[in-house]
């Protein structure tokens, strides 16, 4: 990216602080004199197409990405050489931090639709959280986030049936999606069956069964990648009931 393509936000009315993922993103906290600032450093960049790579696993460190529009994929490539999805992410979500400890990306991001985003250089984002600290605070934030939802998704996949992790991957993508001001009861799934399967530890077949056992019972409406939730107490219910059984039964054993 050339030095002209580096752009102050406000120029284009896209001041954070006037952003609709403002409470989501990285400035959440900032005063906006320190909003100023950081808008000073992020470059804009153009509409990332399906299928296109944002990093890649190996990289050099040289931005991290907050995520305006669209969604993306996060995977390593296994010792058969397959893809193996670690996470998905939505808008207002912060993508490249796991180049933070060794200077080069850890994962692959590739975008499942056409997406934008703002990129943030790090090594003017680790000037200005010397200079800012609610900035640093927030970025303390993020990582723990971060270590939080992995250390979540570990639990998920090491204890809980398979209708639970599904149960638990329809309710995470309802309550995120609706942080960002979408319904919580009916959304687009961006991600094939194939990378949800991937990512929950599933064959494809059994999303599909899960998902057609879900609408039998009426719990979601499914058409294609719509999602209807239907009954959203008995989706919880779903997922809470079966998570206790499966603790109570390790505790057992």
């Amino acid at each position: 990216m050339t030095d002209n393509q580096i752009i102050k936000l406000s120029e284009l009315k896209s001041h954070c602080q006037n952003c609709s993922l403002y409470d989501l993103c990285l400035p959440m906290g900032l005063k906006t004199g320190d909003l100023d600032s950081l808008d000073n450093v992020i470059k804009r960049r153009q509409s990332i197409n399906k299928n296109n790579f944002l990093f890649r696993l190996g990289d050099s460190l040289k931005s991290v990405y907050a995520i305006r529009s669209g969604s993306f994929k996060t995977y390593l490539i296994n010792t058969d050489g397959n893809e193996q999805i670690v996470g998905f992410s939505l808008p207002g979500e912060l993508l490249g931090m796991d180049a933070i400890g060794e200077n080069q990306h850890t994962c692959t991001a590739k975008a499942l639709e056409t997406s934008s985003v703002c990129e943030i250089p790090f090594d003017r984002l680790e000037s200005l959280a010397r200079d800012i600290p609610n900035l640093q605070h927030q970025l303390f934030r993020l990582l723990s986030k971060e270590i939080q939802q992995d250390q979540n998704l570990m639990l998920l996949l090491a204890q809980m049936p398979a209708e639970t992790r599904l149960a638990s991957f329809l309710l995470g993508m309802s309550e995120r999606l609706s942080k960002r001001g979408y319904a919580a009861n009916e959304f687009n799934l961006s991600m094939s069956r194939g990378d949800i399967a991937n990512l929950l530890g599933m064959a494809v077949e059994t999303i599909s069964r899960l998902l057609s056992h879900f609408q039998e019972n009426s719990l979601l409406n499914v058409e294609r990648k719509h999602i209807t939730i239907l009954d959203m107490d008995k989706l919880r219910q779903l997922a809470n009931h079966s998570a206790v059984n499966c603790s109570n039964s390790s505790q057992v054993s």
